[in-house]
């Protein structure tokens, strides 16, 4: 059950980390809400990932770096998104 939780609140996480970067970076894109929250997640990933390496931070937890880390991510993939569909 405790599995469940982590990773309804991961999805969460990444809904709201893609609603963040979709504010910061407005413009048509393609796929509504849905491609929005995967690419928050995934861009979450990629930003906890980048942020370890660096010795910045992680995603590991809720916390106000752990979230920026999530929105870096998230823009990175909307702007290779936006050149990949473009």
């Amino acid at each position: 059950m405790e599995e469940r939780l982590g990773i309804l609140s991961w999805i969460v996480f990444g809904a709201l980390a893609g609603f963040v970067a979709k504010l910061l970076m407005p413009g048509k894109d393609p796929g509504g809400f849905v491609v929005t929250v995967v690419l928050g997640i995934v861009g979450a990933m990629i930003g906890g990932f980048v942020g370890q390496t660096l010795g910045i931070g992680d995603v590991s937890g809720f916390d106000l770096t752990s979230f920026g880390l999530a929105v870096l991510g998230t823009l990175v993939l909307l702007v290779g998104y936006r050149i990949v569909k473009s």
